[in-house]
């Protein structure tokens, strides 16, 4: 998280964190919340059953805050997992990713900001595959064994940091209305790549506090 020791006092050590607004694409934790507007942004879908448990900073007004309350991994870090076997473009490290909570053209709602921390798609077998989501995933072990056997066609795994939870959600039909979608057949399936212009377009919509990114 860039926190380095400084000295001692007390024979208590005493750290510092560099707040200063930059990124360094290497290390995405040493200049967190800081992203690139430079960055390729991506649209990604992600069902309901899923999304507050997994994003629970970004829950919807119509749900209760006390069915998240529970201390799991997957929702106090801000190291999260994304399984995924949508096809290509794929995003790369250091890459936005807009979570798009699924529901159709008034329901459906983009949520959340994360950068690409990882991705891996070479796993040795079904037991790294587990460990390599466990903790961060929200899917229990006995669902992650079950995609990884659903298909010749293995899972990759996306691991983000979280960043940022819109404080205006928008839905598909005022996506539709910016032209950031080109109508209801263009609802994400996989990772929806969007131009520089679209993703300012969602800021502005979604009236962000755009402190976070790095110009």
């Amino acid at each position: 998280m860039g926190i380095y020791t400084v000295g001692q006092k007390n024979n208590e050590l005493v750290y510092v964190r560099d707040f200063s607004k930059k990124v360094v694409e290497n290390s995405l934790m040493q200049c967190y919340p800081y992203i690139l507007r430079t960055k390729d942004s991506f649209i990604v879908p992600i069902y309901p059953d899923y999304h507050t448990e997994l994003l629970p900073d970004s829950i919807l007004n119509t749900e209760s805050p006390e069915e998240f309350i529970e201390d799991f991994p997957h929702r106090n870090g801000i190291n999260k997992v994304y399984v995924s076997r949508a096809l290509a473009p794929h995003p790369k490290v250091g890459d936005v990713l807009i979570f798009y909570r699924t529901g159709g053209y008034y329901k459906s709602v983009i949520s959340t900001i994360g950068v690409v921390h990882d991705l891996k798609y070479d796993f040795k077998d079904e037991d790294d595959f587990i460990l390599y989501c466990r903790k961060s995933s929200v899917f229990p072990e006995d669902k992650l064994r079950a995609m990884w056997r659903y298909s010749e066609v293995k899972p990759f795994v996306i691991r983000f940091l979280y960043i940022y939870s819109f404080p205006h959600r928008i839905n598909m039909k005022e996506l539709i209305d910016l032209q950031v979608l080109c109508g209801i057949n263009d609802a994400p399936r996989g990772f929806k790549q969007i131009t520089k212009e679209k993703f300012n377009y969602i800021l502005k919509a979604t009236k962000s506090d755009e402190s976070f990114i790095v110009d």
